[in-house]
């Protein structure tokens, strides 16, 4: 959870470490909650790298911190999903990356998938021309990879303010747009596909940026059509991190989801199977609970699986409940049912009800 400041902060770029939770221990010592977990794995490959084979690959599943305004899909703790080749400079690395992050998401059920593709080295030779004194082409980048959550004009404005004239702002972005397939990334795209990955679930993103700055290539992320809340993942390769914190080479590449967000769309998409609580039926409490109780009672005697719902609630909240929880029958006693000695069984799967005595309705719960 924790690494020291000067471990994480400057491998991000400014804008990321702003987001960044630091502070001073008792013992005074600068520390920083873990923002992601590409720079602590790279500082442990750095530490153990004679220990480990060249070429290693490693999956991780831990909670990150960001100091970001919580709102949906961002949260300032979430649990992110890491997977990563080190040692390797082939680009067969990279495309299996991409696949491991294709069929990942393909598996859970999402119907439709892109992968947003890029490289970093096009974004650099395309830029670097409009660097300033005030805004080097990292901060170029950084600007320019707002493109999909600010409007062009705010990105221009952005770049402007930053000290580029107002025709090199315009002209970065015609540069950026106007690139081209580089060698690599063809044959990363290709292999990519041989491994798997359908044509039309990867899009070359020419100003795809990745604003943090320790990428050195291959750049790509994770967007699902159907719900549009930003990026799901993202990665790519960052040949020379490990080297700035150990001063060795060790090539790699990989990728980070963000769990929360795949679940929260995974829900909403409705992908993710009803939990069966083993509960047959839902008894439900109205204002006099006299009538739900007794009635559980005796389907409990008939060996009948009744859970009772723990206070008086509106109906269509007691219902809720079940259908979440994946009950398949609600029984309900109101008032009307009490006074003529009759219960209402719902079937939760086809949605019909009918009124009946409770002996008929505990021999339709035992069938």
């Amino acid at each position: 959870t924790l690494e020291y400041s000067e471990v994480i902060l400057g491998k991000y770029g400014k804008e990321a470490d702003k987001m960044v939770y630091s502070f001073k221990d008792k013992g005074g010592r600068n520390l920083s909650l873990r923002y992601d977990q590409t720079v602590p794995t790279a500082r442990v490959l750095a530490q153990y790298q004679n220990s480990l084979p060249k070429c290693f690959r490693r999956y991780q599943i831990q909670n990150v911190f960001r100091a970001d305004k919580p709102q949906k899909g961002r949260y300032r703790e979430f649990t992110q999903c890491d997977i990563d080749i080190f040692g390797s400079t082939s680009p067969i690395a990279d495309a299996e990356i991409i696949a491991c992050t294709y069929f990942a998401f393909k598996n859970i059920g999402y119907p439709k998938i892109i992968l947003r593709i890029n490289d970093r080295q096009t974004l650099f030779s395309s830029l670097k021309s409009f660097s300033t004194k005030t805004a080097d082409v990292l901060s170029i980048i950084q600007t320019i990879d707002k493109l999909d959550k600010k409007d062009k004009l705010s990105v221009l404005q952005e770049l402007i303010k930053k000290g580029l004239s107002s025709k090199n702002a315009n002209a970065a972005l015609a540069a950026v747009a106007g690139a081209a397939l580089t060698p690599n990334l063809k044959q990363i795209i290709e292999q990519s596909k041989l491994l798997g990955v359908p044509n039309q679930a990867i899009e070359f993103t020419p100003n795809l940026a990745r604003g943090l700055d320790y990428y050195t290539g291959m750049i790509f992320e994770v967007i699902l059509p159907e719900y549009p809340l930003g990026s799901f993942g993202g990665g790519g390769r960052y040949d020379n991190l490990i080297n700035k914190l150990s001063g060795y080479n060790i090539p790699a590449v990989g990728i980070a989801f963000g769990f929360d967000r795949m679940v929260e769309a995974a829900d909403e998409l409705n992908l993710i199977p009803k939990e069966n609580t083993g509960a047959k039926v839902l008894v439900t409490i109205f204002e006099d609970p006299q009538p739900a109780l007794a009635a559980a009672a005796v389907l409990r005697q008939k060996n009948i699986n009744a859970e009772v719902f723990p206070a008086q609630d509106k109906i269509d909240k007691q219902l809720k409940y079940a259908n979440r929880k994946g009950v398949n029958f609600v029984l309900m006693i109101g008032p009307d049912e009490a006074a003529k000695n009759m219960v209402t069984l719902k079937n939760m799967q086809t949605g019909k009800q009918k009124t009946i005595t409770l002996d008929q309705a505990t021999d339709v719960l035992a069938r």
